[in-house]
């Protein structure tokens, strides 16, 4: 058939003519592809330069431009940031904040318009492919805002004299190695990423994207991808793990999946700090609204929501810390958010499903006691430490619902000032029915008072403070409480029961129930806590309500001066019963003494008496 169709001469005319033009097209293809190539790369330079005020340069080794295929290979690139035009712009106080070095070996522009370039003067590629390229940021405050420079030229404007849009389809960074250094901290400190992807897609600048706040780096969206995640802090005492991590700029949402924080072992830890030992697991975290771009160049996270959710922190109290001196004002939530070197605003924050233990050594009894609370939920409400916001609205709630114990449902609201040089701050509760037994993994280790029996029906307060004084009302209604206190034994290590002591306690100084008798009015108490400068805020808060506690249960102050005299009277009377013991013992052996000696003598005498003889 192709034989009788190669018959006719109009066909084979027609077969030439397309051999010869297939021919032409190839070696224009060539010696476009020879002089394009220059052009490009001349070109590209220039653009790097350009848009960036020769704060960044791109080099590599060559260009390969394929025009049939729509396509650009680029060899070697090194893209990097001038140092001389850093620092000049440095001491005039215009440098960035970030700095950026990128180097690949190959570089794929795919669907690329060389014509669209030359006769229109527009960047036109369809699609950018990086693989395995190596980053470097590094990180340095300079300016908290956007500087006012005499140039405010766009990025479009800066380039418009030699195009007239700049437009990508689709980025792609697949198998990155990140490495971010920052230096805005007392230290340095330095982070490397593997398995990490970048997309970007719809990259446009033009006269109409030049001011589109909806676009970041001119993209309608950028995704990143980390998975398994693993790294370390720099003092080596603690190792932290993302098993997913993913962000959308055009979504403004950043998911974390899998995150852990495990400290190393304890005996290795408290030898190496003096500080406490926590860690964190956490399923799943995500931020909202979140405007990466302010984070990236001034460190400040804004967001409309964090969410925290199913996860458990634990937190073990350093044995080795010696006794607090200086003041813990610093630990107060109102404070302390100030003393981030992050600037923070966040409308709510919640977090659901966290299980939280509180684990200290007693060095008396030689036991760990620990408190939960299990499930807890919590509401954060206006989350910021920026001056700004404050100024306007200078108070931040936070709502809390617990378990104590894995028993006892926990309802507690506070309220927080955050302008008030005093932090000011108040907390309004109640703790649900529960079995006062399942304290004693806290009581016996800790207080050395083992639970016998007890009934909490309800346990309410409402407590307003600040950084000097507490004071509020505390109630404790609780039915047939009974305990026994407890000692070491250094023999065995075992805590052993104080017999007379817990007999005196049940008989003489606990209020068995509040209130005593069924139809009477409870017991209320109004506390009024001093606090020491040395106290923490949540010590403080606790040693609040215990204040009110205390006299619930009948150990009231009078009660405790009471029970001090009595047990210093007790001490006292055990002494001297050594004493007149010991004075006995000497007795009893003078007289033993005498006897012997009243024997010795007579036997002397007797066998005097025999000699004699």
């Amino acid at each position: 058939m192709a034989f009788n169709f190669l018959k006719h001469k109009k066909h084979r005319a027609a077969l030439i003519s397309f051999l010869t033009l297939t021919a032409v097209i190839l070696v224009l293809a060539f010696l476009v592809n020879r002089y394009w190539a220059p052009i490009l790369s001349k070109k590209i330079k220039s653009i790097v330069l350009t848009s960036t005020d020769s704060l960044y340069n791109i080099d590599f080794s060559s260009a390969e431009l394929h025009v049939l295929e729509g396509r650009v290979i680029i060899y070697n690139i090194h893209f990097k940031p001038d140092t001389a035009v850093y620092n000049r712009r440095k001491n005039q106080h215009l440098a960035p904040n970030t700095l950026v070095e990128l180097h690949a070996k190959r570089l794929i522009l795919a669907n690329i318009h060389p014509f669209k370039l030359y006769f229109n003067h527009i960047l036109d590629i369809g699609r950018i492919t990086l693989s395995s390229p190596d980053v470097l940021m590094r990180y340095q405050l300079n300016q908290s805002k956007d500087t006012l420079i005499k140039n405010k030229r766009t990025t479009w404007q800066k380039i418009s004299k030699s195009l007239k849009s700049i437009h990508v389809g689709d980025i792609f960074l697949n198998d990155v190695h990140f490495k971010y250094d920052d230096y805005s901290g007392s230290k340095p400190a330095f982070s490397e990423l593997k398995e990490m992807n970048l997309q970007a897609n719809d990259l446009l600048i033009d006269s109409l994207t030049q001011t589109d706040v909806s676009r970041m780096l001119f993209c309608k969206d950028i995704v990143a991808d980390l998975n398994n995640y693993k790294g370390k802090s720099t003092d080596g005492l603690y190792t932290y793990t993302v098993k997913k991590l993913k962000i959308s700029t055009r979504s403004e949402q950043l998911t974390i999946r899998g995150f852990t924080l495990d400290p190393v072992n304890a005996n290795v830890f408290f030898s190496k700090t003096l500080k406490d030992r926590y860690a964190i697991k956490l399923d799943s975290l995500q931020l909202n609204d979140f405007d990466l771009l302010s984070y990236q160049k001034y460190r400040t996270l804004t967001a409309s929501g964090l969410n925290l959710s199913h996860g458990s922190l634990d937190l073990l109290n350093n044995p080795n810390k010696p006794p607090p001196h200086k003041n813990k004002i610093k630990s107060f939530p109102n404070v302390a958010i100030f003393d981030l070197n992050t600037q923070v605003k966040i409308d709510t924050v919640t977090a659901k499903h966290i299980d939280i233990s509180y684990s200290e050594y007693n060095n008396q009894s030689g036991k760990t006691g620990t408190i939960t609370f299990n499930n807890s939920s919590a509401r954060f409400l206006n989350v910021t430490n920026n001056k700004a916001i404050v100024q306007k609205h200078n108070v931040s709630r936070v709502q809390v619902t617990s378990y104590f114990m894995n028993r006892g449902k926990v309802n507690i609201d506070f309220t927080f000032n955050l302008t008030n040089p005093n932090a000011p701050y108040s907390y309004i509760g109640s703790l649900g029915a529960m079995n006062l037994q399942a304290v004693n993994p806290a009581t016996i280790p800790l207080a050395m008072v083992k639970i016998n029996s007890g009934s909490l029906k309800r346990f309410d307060f409402d407590i307003k403070a600040d950084s000097k004084v507490s004071e509020g009302k505390v109630t404790v209604l609780y039915n047939d409480l009974k305990v026994t206190l407890l000692k070491p034994d250094s023999i065995d290590k075992k805590l052993k029961r104080k017999l007379i002591a817990s007999l005196f306690a049940n008989a003489f100084i606990l209020k068995h129930n509040n209130p005593d008798k069924a139809g009477e009015i409870p017991r209320s108490f109004n506390v009024v806590y001093k606090r020491p400068v040395y106290s923490p805020f949540f010590k403080t808060a606790w040693q609040t309500l215990l204040a009110g506690i205390k006299p619930a249960v009948g150990y009231d102050t009078k009660t405790q001066q009471i029970t001090k005299e009595r047990i210093a009277q007790s001490v006292l009377n055990k002494q001297n019963r050594k004493i007149k013991k010991a004075i006995r013992v000497q007795k009893r052996a003078e007289r033993k003494e005498k006897r012997e000696l009243k024997k010795q003598q007579k036997e002397v005498q007797k066998n005097g008496a025999n000699e004699g003889q």
